[in-house]
């Protein structure tokens, strides 16, 4: 890693937990100086409150974004850039910020992020491969379709969930659930289930609409396999994350979901922070997407002695890591702290 008295770390528009991540970054075991950057719409928003300097960042869209990005990283001498938004866009971009001297921790492999972001191509790719097992679905853009795809995972013995192609994290995902008492729901919490008739009435509505995957759904054991790579896709560490009851999560030693990681690091080579989130159903762990950026529950994943985001950050700065040890079987949780808002 190169020598500089301060290296700057940016942060664009980020999840709160990047909060923990700018942390992790500056309390790092190699006593390394960071100057930490953070941007945001909201000038109140938690990811910036780690930063040593923050400011607003303006909502754009495409090449007047980029160009943003582009000057921020110059005007700041920004040594290291840590994207989250629109980083597909920021890949094809990414000569642009090497003329200026920023490493990005981003996947260059624009083909591949293409498939990441649209869920049916990039099973269709797992499948393809081999390397993990995938849910049995159908894509459809119109109530008919819906209607056929959700018999025909039925009569296979499925139960069946659905979501949009493009989506991240746990937007527009539903379960649709026949024996539910809508009015029993309506006194209760907020529920994510719906009948096959209510989805298929409001699909009904429109005579197409986006994307959308109709699938089994997976009801067993759900993991977040936090995975670190070299800038050329070499893993370096994979702990398995499962989640477990309330806030309670798991850290796993589990061969056969180390083993995945492997073949995915072999087979993708994806560098710095990955994350691969995958549900057991029958013992058999399938996937159901691969996020190419650090994952929302990495801060936990870091108490095993791994420190995830810094070591990503010392990767893409052409240090070198020495084999690493997870401690694994440890339980974690957290809790709301109170603290003090600083202004920008």
């Amino acid at each position: 890693m190169k020598s500089k008295q301060e290296l700057r770390v940016y942060f664009n528009r980020w999840f709160s937990v990047a909060y923990h991540y700018m942390n992790s970054i500056r309390n790092n075991e190699d006593g390394v100086k960071f100057k930490l950057y953070g941007t945001h719409p909201d000038s109140r928003h938690m990811a910036l409150q780690a930063a040593d300097y923050a400011t607003t960042e303006p909502v754009l869209e495409g090449s007047a974004y980029i160009d943003f990005l582009v000057d921020f990283c110059r005007e700041n001498e920004i040594d290291v850039f840590i994207p989250r938004l629109r980083m597909l866009d920021i890949a094809r971009s990414i000569e642009r910020f090497d003329e200026i001297g920023t490493k990005v921790t981003v996947c260059r492999d624009v083909a591949l992020l293409e498939k990441l972001t649209v869920k049916d191509k990039f099973y269709e790719e797992v499948r393809g491969t081999g390397i993990m097992e995938v849910p049995a679905y159908e894509v459809v853009t119109d109530a008919e379709g819906f209607k056929r795809a959700y018999e025909r995972l039925t009569s296979e013995g499925y139960r069946v969930c659905f979501k949009p192609t493009d989506s991240e994290g746990g937007l527009g995902f539903r379960i649709v659930n026949d024996s539910r008492n809508a009015l029993q729901d309506l006194f209760g919490y907020v529920t994510n289930e719906l009948t096959f008739e209510e989805a298929y009435t409001i699909l009904s509505q429109a005579k197409s609409f986006p994307e959308l995957m109709v699938m089994e759904l997976l009801e067993g054991p759900e993991y977040s396999i936090d995975c670190l790579a070299d800038r050329d896709g070499a893993l370096l560490a994979a702990v398995p994350r499962r989640k477990a009851d309330g806030r309670l999560r798991v850290l796993e030693q589990d061969a056969e979901l180390i083993a995945i990681a492997h073949r995915v690091a072999e087979t993708y080579r994806i560098p710095y922070n990955f994350n691969i989130q995958m549900r057991c159903t029958g013992g058999v762990p399938k996937l159901l997407e691969i996020n190419p950026r650090m994952s929302g529950g990495l801060h936990a994943t870091c108490l095993t002695g791994i420190n995830f985001p810094y070591l990503g950050v010392k990767a893409a700065l052409g240090g070198q890591i020495g084999p690493l040890a997870p401690e694994y079987g440890i339980m974690t949780s957290h809790i709301e702290l109170a603290m003090r808002m600083r202004s920008f």
